[in-house]
């Protein structure tokens, strides 16, 4: 059995949102090193370009991006372009569409029933933007979706205007919401990408928000320049000294005089069967990075 056993990982260290409308960063995109991009339909289009940015992205979608997962976060079914959204992009195929302001898991249903009428569509995931006071208060109940519901994306830059707040750098406003994202998305198997950070030129502030995110629990952040991919990457990747202890604890469990035990004491530390899951985890991330 390899280290990492079973456990199979796609990496979202650094998730890159781009403009739909933009068809050089969408070309550009191709040669950038971000684990999954985010091709936008929604807020970073004005709406007199909703339809050109539609095109673009389908036509990108079907062009590729070689191993980078591809995501389309459509506008809301409510809006004027969501429904034409939703069926041209899936008809494209990309690896998952993002709905924005996921409020209940209705809205998770929604879509899901509308891409019954898309049988190109059958392998398409679906994601959901965390973003809303409302969306924050029933963030487990859209988890628990199930379905084609594979992950969950917190949207800080929505929340924090719906909340009336202001940005704080430690983001004390709004780490119950972090924290519950978090919870909603292991509760049900899913995975979770926290939220943007504004300032492009601050990298000092972008590391201690990455490393912040970590802490919390996110699978890696969402990125708005090329120039914040190689922090976000670093971050959330596990380190040697990581990938060391992992292999060392999976060794121990793996002794035949241990293989039955549910703890075990390794260099003086009592290590419980659980750690050594989350090793093979740490190790199956690894595998999957070495691999990009």
């Amino acid at each position: 059995m390899a280290p990492s056993g079973d456990i199979m990982i796609r990496p979202h260290r650094s998730v890159l949102y781009l403009p739909g409308s933009n068809a050089r960063a969408l070309e550009k995109a191709k040669a950038l090193a971000a684990d999954a991009l985010i091709l936008d339909l929604e807020d970073a289009v004005a709406p007199d370009a909703k339809d050109l940015a539609r095109d673009q992205v389908c036509a990108a979608v079907a062009g590729g991006f070689g191993q980078r997962e591809v995501v389309v976060r459509i506008n809301s079914l409510d809006s004027d372009w969501g429904d034409r959204d939703l069926l041209s992009v899936a008809a494209a195929k990309p690896d998952a569409i993002l709905i924005p302001k996921a409020g209940s898991a209705r809205d998770i249903h929604r879509v899901e029933q509308r891409l019954w009428h898309v049988p190109e569509a059958a392998d398409v995931a679906l994601w959901a933007m965390i973003e809303t006071a409302r969306g924050v208060l029933d963030v487990n109940g859209i988890a628990a979706a199930g379905g084609r519901l594979a992950g969950l994306v917190v949207g800080s830059n929505d929340l924090v205007k719906e909340m009336g707040g202001r940005h704080m750098p430690d983001r004390a406003n709004i780490a119950p919401a972090l924290t519950m994202t978090v919870l909603a998305a292991r509760c049900h198997g899913l995975g979770v990408i926290d939220g943007v950070f504004n300032d492009i030129a601050d990298t000092a502030g972008f590391a201690a928000a990455c490393a912040q995110g970590k802490s919390f629990g996110f699978d890696g952040k969402t990125v708005i320049h090329p120039s914040q991919i190689d922090a976000a990457n670093a971050a959330f990747a596990p380190t040697p000294e990581d990938v060391d202890a992992a292999r060392k604890i999976i060794a121990a469990f793996d002794l035949p005089e241990n293989q039955d035990k549910g703890a075990i004491k390794l260099d003086g530390h009592m290590v419980e069967r659980l750690h050594a899951e989350a090793a093979r985890r740490i190790l199956a991330l690894a595998e999957a990075i070495a691999a990009l």
